[in-house]
């Protein structure tokens, strides 16, 4: 089962792994869950897909949600207590909703959806106040969000800025390429199978390319680093099968 916001309860989506949702999904309902609640200034997430990729550069949509301003925390991989809060609420949801009992997906969804709101808004939780009695501002997070807010303050220099702290290794093959973002970049046949290390400059839009020493090899665009692109998620060089 899987389950992500959405601005009137959580989202069921009927396939088996999270990887198989297509990330362009979950921004969809990301987008109508910061409508609903407002901004959030922080996101806790695993290290799967679409949210994370194990200390590696992160993924478009991480890259979309920082050029937003929403801090990104990555849990430590096979750390589910670190993220205890969320992973016990997604137990409960299940709980009380009984999936097994349901019909079809569509009477899943609004069993997911009551059970929701009766945790936030009925269930005694604080001192025998429900979460809504006891914190109200939950109700919205007073960091506005809307489509046209979107355009008007997303950034590309705090993602150039972000990835400016990265370095990742990777190993140069025999043609002298190596990959980003599934994409080749050459970094010269002289250095094929050595392990260099890619940080990115956040001034001039480049990856750099620099050996075990810190000494730079070579600089390569970064055309996949853009507004357009990473707000459409298109960062990936999807090839055609």
């Amino acid at each position: 089962m899987n389950v992500a916001a959405r601005s009137c309860g959580p989202r069921f989506f009927p396939l088996g792994q999270w990887n198989q949702v297509p990330a362009t999904a979950v921004q969809k309902e990301l987008r109508a869950s910061f409508e609903r609640w407002g901004l959030p200034q922080r996101f806790r997430v695993d290290n799967g897909c679409p949210w994370g990729s194990k200390g590696d550069l992160p993924p478009e949509l991480a890259l979309w949600l920082i050029g937003l301003g929403v801090e990104m925390t990555w849990n430590p991989p096979r750390r589910p207590q670190d993220n205890g809060v969320v992973e016990r609420s997604q137990g409960t949801g299940r709980r009380w909703a009984e999936p097994a009992t349901c019909r079809n997906a569509s009477e899943l969804q609004e069993r997911l959806r009551e059970m929701d709101r009766i945790q936030r808004e009925e269930y005694p939780s604080v001192e025998g106040r429900s979460r809504l009695e006891a914190y109200p501002t939950l109700a919205h997070s007073a960091q506005p969000y809307s489509a046209a807010w979107e355009r008007r303050h997303w950034s590309l220099s705090r993602v150039a800025e972000h990835l400016a702290a990265y370095s990742v290794p990777r190993r140069v093959d025999r043609k002298g390429l190596l990959s980003l973002y599934n994409r080749s970049c050459y970094v010269g046949k002289q250095h094929g199978s050595k392990l260099v290390y890619v940080t990115f400059d956040p001034l001039r839009l480049e990856w750099l390319f620099l050996d075990d020493a810190g000494q730079h090899l070579r600089s390569h665009p970064a055309p996949e680093i853009s507004r357009e692109r990473i707000v459409k998620l298109q960062v990936l060089n999807r090839r055609s099968r």
